[in-house]
């Protein structure tokens, strides 16, 4: 067989096996999104540019001059290349478009539109297909057709102004928070619109326009930032390691490094000056409530860590963990890739590339009765190898039709 004649490794079973999503997104939020719905059992057709495909494929990492960033995202897609301004190109596509459930695209604002793919003529020749957008500020508003990056919501939608600690610089979350919460919140759109059309109706039922915007999605998890700032009237700022509003909620230090220690109610501080050998803390008046602990922070810190820095993290993880007070270390990306936990679950699974062998890459973490989570999931495709297989479906399609 060719390359482009090799069938994928069967996706697993899941609660959307049966369902197709023809998936025109690229780069990571509307990948992420497909990735996710793959994870769960969809058959996911990936429609990229002829000749370059997803932009993605061309990001580093690169493992032998192929995209470890592009294969952790797109694991168990098929790839067909379509110029959609091409009218032998629409055809198929249109082709494709027949029997799908789900059609995601993350393309600006517009452009949809100017290929004569907008969810008015989509809906009206489509009835049942339900139209997903993941865009950096959605389909309406006076930001519509601007260009956006994961930087640029996370700096607009106040997340960075959170992040890092007093007086430094601005400081971008350590993962894509913007693109994959935009992703996640396509995801659910997408999941939830096909329950109501199975629900108010049958499988036949009617479709829905699902708009996600990357920098709602920001505002949206900005959680304790807006409770605190309609609460109080103050803008908040950047904390460091520590919560806003629990103490002690954060990372301390310890002799040879640092833990995270989160005694969120008065019992479990309590129980955690015992265990320190301070047991005069919980009975001091700056400490006796959340309130007043909060308030007093830096002098509790203070004093916590004056305990702490005697002895190494691992010790107090473990006296601490034996107690049942929420602890825990600061891994590296190392360290929580090999956690007993983390493996345990299933949280590393690997794909099988044709070219570069094993990959490794995370799992999928909604883990779902009666369903397998294999530790082995189909790669990600090489661009156009569906082609051949997907014409040939078509073909059999049109011809059951006559």
């Amino acid at each position: 067989m060719t390359k482009a004649q090799t069938s994928p490794a069967e996706p697993a079973a899941g609660p959307l096996s049966g369902i197709k999503i023809i998936d025109l997104t690229r780069v990571l939020a509307g990948p992420y999104c497909t990735m996710v719905l793959a994870d769960l059992g969809a058959r996911v057709i990936k429609v990229e540019l002829p000749e370059r495909g997803d932009d993605a494929r061309h990001i580093g990492p690169f493992i032998d001059k192929k995209s470890a960033y592009f294969m952790s995202v797109n694991r168990g897609k098929e790839s067909i290349a379509l110029n959609l301004k091409l009218e032998e190109d629409r055809e198929i596509f249109e082709a494709l478009l027949e029997d799908a459930d789900v059609l995601v695209e993350n393309y600006r604002p517009g452009t949809m539109e100017k290929l004569g793919y907008d969810w008015e003529r989509l809906h009206k020749r489509f009835p049942r297909l339900i139209f997903a957008s993941a865009s950096g500020f959605g389909q309406t508003g006076p930001y519509r057709e601007k260009p956006a990056y994961d930087m640029v919501v996370q700096g607009m939608g106040g997340i960075m102004s959170l992040t890092g600690h007093p007086g430094g610089e601005p400081t971008r979350v350590g993962t894509s928070i913007g693109d994959i919460g935009a992703g996640l919140f396509t995801a659910l759109g997408i999941v939830s619109a096909l329950y109501e059309r199975t629900k108010n109706g049958t499988a036949g039922g009617e479709g829905r326009r699902v708009d996600v915007s990357m920098l709602d999605c920001q505002i949206a998890m900005l959680e304790n930032g807006i409770a605190r700032y309609f609460a109080t009237g103050k803008v908040p700022g950047p904390l460091g390691a520590r919560h806003p509003s629990i103490t002690p909620f954060q990372a301390f230090k310890a002799k040879d490094g640092y833990l995270t220690i989160a005694a969120g109610n008065d019992a479990l501080f309590t129980r955690l000056c015992e265990l320190l050998g301070l047991p005069g803390l919980a009975g001091d008046a700056r400490f006796t409530s959340n309130e007043a602990r909060c308030q007093n922070v830096e002098a509790l810190t203070a004093a916590l860590e004056a305990r702490l820095t005697g002895e190494p993290a691992r010790h107090w993880l473990t006296l601490l963990g034996d107690a049942g007070i929420p602890c825990g270390p600061i891994n590296n990306v190392e360290q929580a890739l090999s956690d007993p936990q983390v493996l345990f679950r299933n949280m590393v699974v690997s794909t099988e590339d044709p070219d570069v062998g094993e990959v490794r890459m995370a799992g999928n973490p909604v883990k779902i009765s009666g369903f397998a989570d294999p530790a082995a999931r189909p790669p990600a495709p090489e661009l156009d190898s569906g082609r051949e297989r997907l014409l040939a479906e078509l073909k059999a399609r049109k011809k059951a039709a006559e």
